[in-house]
């Protein structure tokens, strides 16, 4: 199992929050607690709580671990994995329930939200048709009036060309405008057919009761941590671990981030975890 630095693993890999739970606990990034809420932690960890709750909302939301100005986790007791893991968690539900992070997430979610498509009904067509070629033509006119003796061909052309159009879209009678009147209502339907399939989807991906959103992610950890083999034999080469049986040096980095994070961690977390998705429930 190659073990990247951890300044490169905390700046490059891109996590959901199934890895934001593995990644930060295993590394004791954060050691919150719901009885320090502003206490020592975050002194030891060198950041303040404003800019614990920026990481842990950019991490949730956005998919991905700010982990930049986390200097002193390194000075956590190892022996308290366990109970980091579990204030990780506890302060974690708590704060998504808060006004800021519900906030952002209202905001994600409405930044997601699809656009109903704006069609032009057959007398707008033909509308914006002739004053684009009205335009046109009036455009081209005043180009002429001081147009090299070398380029006015080229200027006529195009004023006959556009003179041309115009006839075409006044008249009553043009093909193409006539396809597009008597193919407008059936093409509107599969329109706002597609439209609202889109937003379906879009409320699926983004619940209005933000605990869903999470819930997701959730279930993702305990997927990802239900078969972690903690007992499987490490053997150093040139100075890397590396998992003595091959199949779980093809796991995933997620598989490995929970073996990192070892029994102690992952076990009362998925405990947590598994009480916390039963609190949530299922969605309407």
């Amino acid at each position: 199992m190659k073990q990247k630095s951890l300044k490169s693993q905390l700046i490059t890999i891109r996590i959901c929050v199934v890895t934001f739970i593995l990644v930060i606990v295993s590394l004791f990034l954060f050691s919150f607690s719901i009885r320090q809420m502003a206490g020592d932690f975050l002194t030891q960890l060198g950041i303040n709580k404003s800019s614990a709750d920026e990481k842990i909302t950019g991490s949730i939301l956005g998919g991905s671990l700010d982990a930049y100005g986390l200097k002193n986790f390194k000075n956590i007791a190892k022996g308290d994995r366990g109970a980091v893991a579990l204030d990780l968690l506890n302060y974690t539900k708590k704060f998504t329930t808060g006004a800021d992070f519900l906030k952002n997430y209202t905001e994600m979610k409405n930044g997601h939200k699809p656009e109903r498509p704006v069609m032009q009904t057959p007398d707008e067509m033909r509308s914006s048709l002739i004053a684009a070629y009205k335009k046109s033509i009036a455009d081209t006119e005043e180009s002429l009036k001081t147009a090299d003796a070398n380029l006015k061909p080229i200027f006529q052309n195009v004023l006959e060309s556009a003179k041309k159009q115009l006839k075409e879209a006044e008249d009553p009678n043009n093909k193409q405008l006539a396809n597009y009147a008597k193919n407008y209502d059936g093409m509107m339907k599969n329109i706002e057919a597609s439209y609202q399939a889109q937003l379906v989807e879009w409320e699926k991906k983004y619940p209005t009761d933000a605990r869903f959103y999470i819930k997701k992610r959730l279930d993702e950890f305990m997927n990802e941590t239900k078969d972690i083999y903690f007992s499987a034999e490490l053997t150093v080469k040139n100075g890397t671990a590396y998992f003595v049986n091959p199949a779980y040096e093809r796991k995933s980095n997620r598989w490995k981030m929970a073996f990192r994070a070892g029994k102690e961690v992952v076990e009362p977390a998925r405990k947590f975890v598994a009480a916390w998705i039963t609190e949530i429930g299922t969605q309407q």
